[in-house]
């Protein structure tokens, strides 16, 4: 039965139900949607709801990016010039060489693409829509135009509508028009201009619900919206490369100007020296083969992906893979605390009612006395928390202190349960809900207007202790009500600040009839700390990473569970919101430093503590789960969102969003963007410093006067068997135990900083040098060419694979590391000794390769050569130690 706006108002205590009449109204058919049919029949003919987005590659397209590299293009133009040339012994190496490296690159590239589709379709956005006349949740792709959606505080509006029913609905539109200030909404009238901007009636794809409610029906999907004309004109704009890959990508640059000069002057030399025009082209080349890490793009894209695969195995979906790297030099990290650090199980624990009685629910009787029954009433009737009968299974465990169970907002749910206990369900109530304020960040309360069974007009509320406290007038004790005055006031602020010191979430309730507002108490309710909470926070403390604490909890309750878990530290500061009002970003600078919790904040102040840090020159990750909690997410250098409590908005500003909403589980996500940084660093130091040695072995032979070292099937083959499977080995080692016991990072330190430049420069000498070493003795020692070159080749490739264990730590040698953690690693050497041996003792390989079948005597200086090269640069990391021990240990003057 339709009410009339005269009985509405009639149980309007606050005034405010006259506001809500203006825009809210049910028409349109009873809103029965669309059914299954009509919009599979719409979705065919209208296409899909979605912008385009980025395009995925096809797999032929990926197989044909594998031959856009500058280092590919060298070698089919080597391929080229011997088939022109009729040299097709040394094209058939060269091209097979091309197509096998090809094929990795296309299969690990292939895999990483079908898995950032998996992680984008985990975070699609959905809607809630009438379908067949039964509320759905949908991909929000499958809307049609016709389909009737809900929209809720914090949502994301999935399509362009207009609005038929609407409750206080409020829109930051400001993707669209640059606005920031929140846009009013309210139901369609008289006027029917779908296509326009800047309508009151109209709710946009891509815009945010900031407050209220609405029920909207679609009039243009995808690309027909407004937002997706928008989309139309940024579809052509391509991904950004990551800061790392930028750096990397650099360095390739600068590597293949560094061989266009030696190739060059190699050529030039060759050609004063007399040697044939064809045979110094092809050496050229071969050096050219030898100076590029061709495989180190591809295998930093590979490192990072399977880095965000585990890291999804631990709960942490990333959306943005630079967020991998800067989580590594993260040194704040502001959490929030329920559900967070907490486990967001709230159990009511305490109450208190309106004469000051605190009383232990846990010694409740289920005769509740007057007062404590009416507050309990209170708080079924403020909560949308659905009870339930437990399951059997729940009930006949020893751990079951309750015959219910609630779904919904755990604060609610723990409001209902404590009430449920003593017989007061919403099920038997004399007071039936007629409409409701919710609860918003501004007002920090949530209002239910009620009819009794009598007829009579009643409301309740619930919210923050000071703001229900301050507007009561009335207070209900055990003789009935009675004036609520200043000492009254007082008495029940100082349980409530008690209760917040014991670590509680305290919550007030009053009900509004006649015109007064009566206090009928307090409820305490605990949200225990999550265990692994504290081992994070001493976790972070051990790495050099401050955890701050950002809550819109009560000051004393946010820092009963900030010394939990050891957050908040003797002599650390707490601030509120209202002392951050009034305090001057000077002054904030000042003792930033020194705060380790911030409680009764607003998303405005949170932007403001991120931006302090980051002024200090920290690097700031930040949690968010609200649609208020957006802009500081986005500010912050690694936006995290919650994914249980999270809103859509929220998700999509963040670069990772913790799947369990665990403080723990982003301290784990730190260690993997650590280890996955120093994984990188490693195998670029293996790749480089590999190269160089081959570079070494190439131009000193020339420069010696020998033969050719190596024929470029020979270097391909050295490219093959270690540029590939190792290097991406080392990009999934293991943490290493002491990784998050060092300090962070600095953003902008240079990638080979710590001396790795040195480390390659050096390494990849004394590769080349034995390998030259190698050839020199075998020549010298009577041995033909061939074998010459097959035990420079066994040298220079299982130096490389001894060198990829030393790339294991930088702080530990071949002696001290780990050799059998990392399982991959131990297959890709022994698969790349494999192929190497295989080129030489397979008759067929053999004849591609020039190789030839050596001697015992060859094979122990080959191999021998290989395992002097880490002794020789074990020798010298061990002198430079003894002289820089003896330079820092110089007494001073005066002492003995």
């Amino acid at each position: 039965m339709q009410k009339s706006p005269d009985d509405e108002r009639k149980i309007d205590m606050y005034g405010i139900l006259d506001k809500k009449l203006e825009c809210t109204k049910i028409s349109d058919e009873e809103v029965p949607g669309l059914s299954s049919a009509e919009a599979e029949q719409r979705l065919e003919a209208e296409g899909r709801n979605v912008l385009g987005g980025k395009r995925h590659k096809g797999a032929m397209k990926i197989f044909l990016g594998q031959f856009h590299d500058v280092m590919v293009m060298i070698l089919l133009g080597a391929t080229a010039v011997s088939v022109l040339m009729g040299q097709y012994t040394d094209a058939v190496p060269i091209i097979a060489v091309v197509v096998i490296n090809a094929l990795l690159g296309f299969i690990q590239e292939f895999r990483c693409e079908k898995t950032l589709e998996k992680l984008e379709a985990m975070t699609a956005p959905t809607a809630r829509v009438y379908r067949d006349g039964i509320l759905k949740t949908l991909p929000a792709e499958m809307l049609a135009v016709g389909d009737v959606f809900t929209l809720e505080a914090g949502d994301k509006v999935p399509a362009d509508g207009y609005i038929i029913s609407a409750k206080m609905l409020c829109c930051d539109e400001s993707v669209l028009t640059g606005e920031a200030e929140p846009v009013s909404k309210q139901v369609r009238s008289d006027e029917v201009d779908f296509s326009s901007l800047n309508k009151s009636y109209m709710a946009y794809m891509g815009t945010v619900v900031t407050k209220g409610s609405a029920v909207v029906r679609t009039t243009a999907t995808g690309k027909r919206t407004q937002m997706g004309r928008v989309s139309v004109m940024l579809e052509s704009i391509e991904e950004e490369l990551t800061p790392l890959q930028k750096k990397l990508a650099e360095l390739g640059r600068t590597l293949a100007v560094i061989c266009i000069v030696i190739c060059f002057i190699v050529f030039i030399a060759g050609l004063l020296r007399g040697e044939p025009l064809f045979d110094m082209a092809m050496t050229g080349i071969t050096v050219a083969i030898a100076a590029i890490p061709e495989g180190l793009p591809a295998a930093v894209t590979i490192a990072l992906s399977l880095a965000v695969r585990k890291m999804l195995r631990r709960n942490a979906l990333v959306h943005k893979l630079h967020s991998v790297e800067t989580l590594g030099c993260a040194t704040v990290i502001c959490t929030d605390k329920t559900g967070t650090v907490t486990q967001n199980k709230m159990k009511v624990t305490a109450v208190s009612d309106g004469s000051g009685n605190v009383i232990e629910t846990a010694k409740l009787t289920s005769e509740l006395p007057d007062t404590i029954k009416e507050l309990m009433v209170c708080g079924t009737q403020c909560s949308n928390a659905v009870v339930k009968e437990a399951p059997t299974s729940i009930l006949k465990s020893k751990k079951n202190t309750t015959r219910y169970t609630a779904e919904g907002d755990p604060t609610e749910c723990a409001i209902v349960l404590a009430a449920a206990d003593f017989g007061i369900t919403s099920y038997n109530l004399e007071y039936a809900r007629k409409d409701e304020i919710p609860f918003d960040s501004e007002s920090r309360s949530m209002t239910v207007i009620c009819r009794g069974t009598k007829g009579n007009a009643v409301s309740f509320k619930k919210g923050s202790p000071d703001v229900i406290i301050n507007e009561c007038t009335a207070v209900l004790t055990a003789a009935g009500v009675k004036p609520f005055g200043s000492k009254e006031k007082l008495s029940a602020t100082r349980i409530g600040d008690r209760f917040a010191a014991e670590g509680l979430r305290v919550l007030a309730f009053c009900r509004i009839a006649d015109g007064s507002a009566v206090f009928l108490g307090l409820m305490g309710m605990q949200d225990p700390p999550r265990p692994e909470a504290a081992k994070a926070v001493r976790q972070c403390g051990r790495a050099g990473i401050r955890t701050v604490m950002i809550t819109g909890d009560h000051k004393l309750t946010a820092s009963a569970v900030a010394r939990q878990v050891g957050i908040l530290k003797q002599g650390s500061l707490v601030l509120t919101g209202g002392e951050l009002d009034g305090m001057s970003d000077e002054r904030l600078a000042e003792v930033i430093e020194n705060c380790s919790v911030f409680a009764r904040v607003t998303p405005a102040h949170k932007m403001r503590i991120v931006r302090a840090f980051k002024a200090k020159g920290h690097i700031c990750a930040m949690t968010g789960d609200g649609v208020n909690d957006a802009p500081a997410v986005k500010e912050a250098d690694i936006g995290v969102s919650m994914g249980i409590q999270g809103t859509e908005v929220t998700k999509q500003a963040a670069d990772m969003i913790l799947l369990d909403d665990n403080f723990a589980t982003l301290v784990n996500a730190v260690e993997d963007g650590r280890t996955i940084y120093s994984n990188i660093r490693k195998f670029v130091r293996y790749m480089i410093a590999s190269n160089i040695g081959e570079v070494v072995t190439m131009f000193g032979g020339l420069l010696m006067g020998l033969p050719m070292v190596m024929l470029p099937a020979q270097i391909l083959l050295v490219n093959l068997v270690t540029d590939s499977l190792p290097a991406v080995a080392l990009g999934l080692e293991p943490s290493e135990k002491n990784i998050m016991e060092k300090m962070p990072r600095r953003e902008n330190d240079s990638f080979f900083s710590g001396g790795l430049l040195w480390r390659m420069l050096i390494r990849g000498v004394l590769i080349g040098i034995c390998t030259l070493g190698t050839f020199s003795v075998l020549l010298r020692s009577g041995a033909a060419l061939p074998v010459a070159r097959t035990g420079a080749l066994i040298t220079l490739v299982l130096s490389q694979l001894i060198h990829v264990f030393e790339c294991k730590s930088e702080d530990k040698t071949l002696f001290s590391v780990p050799l059998f953690n990392n399982t991959f690693l131990l297959f890709a050497v022994t698969a790349s000794a494999a192929v190497l041996f295989a080129g030489i003792y397979v008759p067929v390989l053999s004849k591609i390769f020039s190789t030839a079948i050596p001697d015992i005597r060859c094979l122990a200086v080959s191999v021998g050569s290989a395992f002097l090269v880490p002794g020789l640069s074990g020798a010298f990391e061990t002198l430079k130690n003894i002289c820089r021990r003896k330079t820092f240990d110089i007494p001073a003057k005066g002492q003995n």
